[in-house]
């Protein structure tokens, strides 16, 4: 209440409408753009992102990869999916072979 009284004395009360319209699209601005922040925000952490414990050994590691990455895992050997998985990550073959 004291706010509304200093701004009526500030600003008169004929400039006293036009600012509180320049507030009122400023907040209005303000909502719009936190509700979108906030809606892209849920959209990302949408994704349900599973959560594993440590695997128990390597074919059991490139079937969760593959299964991050949407790749059928079930037919495949392990030097098919590590091709595929390396393929799709956009990895060459020869540079993972050098660094090892």
């Amino acid at each position: 209440m004291i706010i509304f009284v200093a701004l009526i004395l500030l600003l008169g009360t004929k400039r006293f409408p036009d600012a509180a319209k320049k507030i009122g699209k400023i907040v209005s601005e303000y909502k719009k753009a936190k509700d979108t922040v906030e809606k892209q925000m849920k959209d990302v952490t949408k994704e349900n992102l599973e959560v594993t414990g440590p695997v128990k050994d390597e074919r059991q590691k490139l079937d969760v990869m593959s299964k991050t990455l949407g790749i059928d895992s079930k037919s495949k050997s392990d030097e098919e999916l590590k091709g595929i998985i390396k393929n799709k990550i956009g990895q060459p073959e020869n540079e993972t072979q050098t660094k090892k």
